[in-house]
């Protein structure tokens, strides 16, 4: 009952996080720009992968037989996939999007278009698509021991192949390609538009215009490095020297507290959104 009750304070503080945002940011026409139609889809994101698992450990805490169908492991692993996916690629359209803002800024509007915007995001969600059917289909050839209890509080990839009775081989080729492919390419995006960031910052004179710029990007460097930190931690160690202990806290860090803490992060780091905020909120107290 403890750990029911302090996972579902975490959903709750994270379904109203990025709900408030999401509405926040459809509500206020000042935050209809290109960086806050990113960080509208994180947080849907967020909210959504966040829903896959949350519920199901919640009902895992209360009932006595914590149990999933076959075809229900496979649905949670396949969205849990898509969504998570998709999130390290807006993560790095965000970065994309604050090195054209600052470092080229006379043609911002030109280059991060309402059309760009949208093909950037159709590319995400592309991306989440494609690793979550490679994952899943290679999982779906698999045949599990009818004995054997998945070691976790979902269904993951690493938990799963433990639990196969025939090899594995493939599916390990395909975690380490697919895997290196979405932390490498967002991870490579990522440090290449802040290294241009960082040189057109210090190339600014003024103190105020450094401190605008560093505080326009620090929000998503957190996010980033929580995010990118902990998957790749996850991920790309051998299963010998990571234990399913430390992999569940792994796991457990990005898949439940960082959706909790974006909201967080870009409200409470970003004074467009405090403005929007109060101003939503006085335009409530007026009516």
């Amino acid at each position: 009952m403890p750990l029911f009750f302090l996972f579902l304070g975490f959903y709750m503080v994270t379904v109203a996080g990025n709900l408030g945002l999401i509405t926040l940011i459809g509500l206020n026409c000042n935050l209809h720009t290109p960086m806050y139609f990113f960080l509208y889809n994180l947080s849907f994101i967020d909210f959504c992968y966040s829903t896959v698992i949350t519920p199901k450990m919640l009902m895992s805490f209360v009932s006595k037989k914590n149990i999933i169908s076959y075809a229900g492991c496979m649905t949670q692993l396949f969205f849990f996939l898509f969504f998570v996916i998709s999130e390290s690629f807006v993560l790095s359209a965000m970065a994309y999007d604050r090195y054209v803002a600052i470092c080229n800024p006379l043609v911002y509007t030109a280059t991060i278009s309402p059309q760009a915007c949208l093909l950037l995001l159709l590319g995400v969600y592309v991306m989440g698509f494609a690793g979550a059917m490679a994952h899943t289909a290679c999982m779906v050839r698999l045949t599990f021991c009818a004995n054997r209890l998945v070691d976790h509080y979902m269904c993951d990839i690493l938990p799963l192949l433990e639990r196969s009775c025939t090899s594995t081989y493939v599916n390990e080729l395909v975690v380490f390609v697919i895997v290196g492919i979405d932390i490498g390419v967002p991870t490579v995006t990522i440090f290449i538009s802040y290294a241009l960031i960082l040189s057109s910052i210090l190339r600014i004179r003024s103190t105020e215009g450094r401190s605008k710029a560093f505080s326009t990007c620090s929000s998503h460097v957190i996010a980033v490095s929580l995010f990118f930190g902990s998957g790749a931690f996850m991920y790309l160690k051998p299963p010998s020297l990571l234990p399913m202990n430390q992999g569940k806290v792994s796991s457990l860090f990005y898949t439940i507290v960082v959706p909790m803490l974006n909201p967080l992060i870009y409200s409470l780091r970003n004074k467009d959104v405090k403005a929007a905020l109060k101003k939503t909120l006085s335009r409530k107290s007026l009516s």
